[in-house]
């Protein structure tokens, strides 16, 4: 992916990301752009801070506080999306929609923060074939570019390579195709 241009990479896992664009790829790192797309736990916030040009999963101010510590510590501040809950799903991370405003407007106010965009992963959907379908992607894609809209927030990271088309007619600014490009993960 390298030799064809591919300059913008996500990463579901600060240490998988460390050991790849850290060790085996580092002479390419200065020319790309890196995002964290997977869940950050605060006591890996010193290790997005410093590897990661965007955190796209910041969902709850003990997280935003750990990243401003750590962003004050190593002297760089990433790009930062908030993660919405739009399924309200109890097994999945980010903010539940009812509660974003008030979330967005804390980070403004109480640490200074101006999210650069929201992010998304609907629930599950799958397509029937012999099977019973989930649920539609694009009622929570419409849901996300709604709430961005009403915060001021024009960049959206939702869809993923089962469903980004779908997503980019909603708006998508970024999408994630990591399966479609490399495969399932392992």
């Amino acid at each position: 992916m390298l030799e064809t241009g591919q300059a913008v990479f996500g990463e579901n896992r600060v240490q998988e990301a460390q050991k790849r664009w850290g060790n085996t790829f580092a002479s390419a790192r200065n020319e790309l752009e890196l995002r964290l797309i997977g869940p950050l736990q605060t006591n890996k916030a010193l290790d997005a801070c410093k590897l990661f040009d965007v955190i796209e999963t910041l969902d709850r101010e003990k997280l935003a506080k750990a990243i401003i510590k750590a962003a004050d510590k190593c002297g760089h501040m990433p790009g930062l999306f908030v993660q919405v809950n739009t399924g309200e799903e109890p097994q999945k991370a980010g903010v539940i929609p009812s509660a974003l405003d008030g979330f967005i407007k804390t980070l403004r106010r109480d640490y200074g923060i101006e999210p650069e965009g929201l992010m998304c992963i609907p629930p599950a959907f799958t397509q029937y074939v012999g099977q019973h379908p989930g649920e539609a992607p694009g009622p929570h894609f419409a849901l996300l570019a709604k709430l961005a809209a009403r915060n001021g927030l024009k960049n959206l990271s939702m869809g993923m390579s089962s469903d980004y088309e779908i997503a980019v007619e909603f708006g998508a600014t970024h999408v994630r195709v990591g399966s479609a490009l490399f495969g399932a993960r392992d």
